[in-house]
């Protein structure tokens, strides 16, 4: 069950993450209305993902997946942008990370 949540996540950041990537680059970078239109695509995948985490209550999905959001947007800046992190920038996504899994994993009486 953890590892079915974290896929989601994974897969839910890159929806969103990449749809909001292809927004800016078809509007900031000017290279078009169909990558605006592929990224809003994927934004409304993203919002489709999430309704398939195991736990059903929104607002801990949501939150919890806030932090899965700073650290791949972290990642995909890296790869798609040549963004280079600072050490802050690592530690800011590994605090978001273990809240990340407090929030959705710790044991609940």
């Amino acid at each position: 069950m953890v590892f079915r949540s974290i896929i989601l996540f994974v897969l839910a950041a890159l929806a969103e993450i990449g749809g909001c990537w292809l927004v800016w680059q078809g509007i900031r970078e000017q290279r078009g209305w169909l990558l605006v239109g592929a990224g809003v695509i994927a934004l409304g995948l993203y919002g489709f993902v999430a309704t398939l985490q195991p736990d059903a209550a929104f607002g801990r999905i949501l939150a919890a997946y806030g932090g899965v959001f700073v650290a791949g947007s972290l990642a995909w800046a890296m790869v798609a942008d040549g963004y280079r992190p600072d050490r802050f920038d690592v530690l800011g996504a590994l605090v978001c990370l273990v809240g990340v899994g407090v929030i959705m994993y710790a044991p609940r009486g």
